[in-house]
């Protein structure tokens, strides 16, 4: 069974927490991995690309000129798609790109996520996330103290304020929920913090 140091917030291990060797010793699968991220941004496009048809676009319908005899190509309106300003044929139409993974596909990507981050010794744990005051300055001298220096994905088990109004304004920081949590979010990140009752709070989910 595996195990990771607990540390607070001025970089001093105060205890070690046993890992679920069914959540974080299983195998790495990478496919199915990236049909999980690919599933997470296909669901965040907006979709609202859009071309004007001919039945849309600024012209009359009337036929500009007679069908034979004047030597010219025949045409029906100036609206058609071959002529400048016409409408546009088969283009991008407003769509909803989001589709869902099969519950157990989505539980085995994420247990791949975790167990990839704690091989490659991205995965920590902090006693908690307690914080004095909402300030950014001392909350990111906080996280230059642990190590972390970009890309950090934080992981709470609960809606925090003070960690909130003191990470948001840190552009390499992300603050999650722990149930929030996908394996795009995992992947995406360098440092992975776990507070200590999120991540058991995770492995309890995940492990039924």
């Amino acid at each position: 069974m595996a195990s990771v140091d607990i540390k607070n917030l001025n970089n001093e291990v105060v205890g070690q927490l046993e890992l679920a060797d069914a959540v974080f010793a299983g195998p790495v699968n990478v496919g199915l991995m990236h049909q999980a991220v690919k599933q997470y941004l296909a669901s965040r496009r907006a979709g609202t690309h859009n071309t004007k048809t001919r039945a849309e676009v600024q012209g009359s319908g009337k036929k500009p000129w007679r069908q034979k005899g004047t030597g010219r190509a025949r045409v029906g309106e100036i609206r058609n798609p071959l002529w400048r300003k016409g409408g546009t044929v088969f283009g991008p139409r407003p769509r909803d790109y989001e589709y869902h993974l099969p519950k157990k596909m989505f539980r085995a990507a994420l247990k791949s996520a975790l167990a990839l981050k704690l091989k490659e010794n991205q995965l920590n744990v902090v006693d908690a996330f307690d914080l004095e005051n909402h300030k950014t300055k001392p909350f990111a001298q906080a996280l230059a103290k642990l190590g972390f220096d970009r890309k950090v994905l934080l992981i709470d088990h609960q809606e925090n304020l003070n960690l909130l109004l003191a990470a948001r304004n840190l552009s390499d920081v992300q603050l999650l929920v722990n149930l929030q949590v996908t394996p795009y979010h995992l992947l995406n990140a360098k440092h992975v913090v776990f507070s200590k009752a999120a991540i058991q709070a995770l492995e309890e989910v995940l492990t039924k």
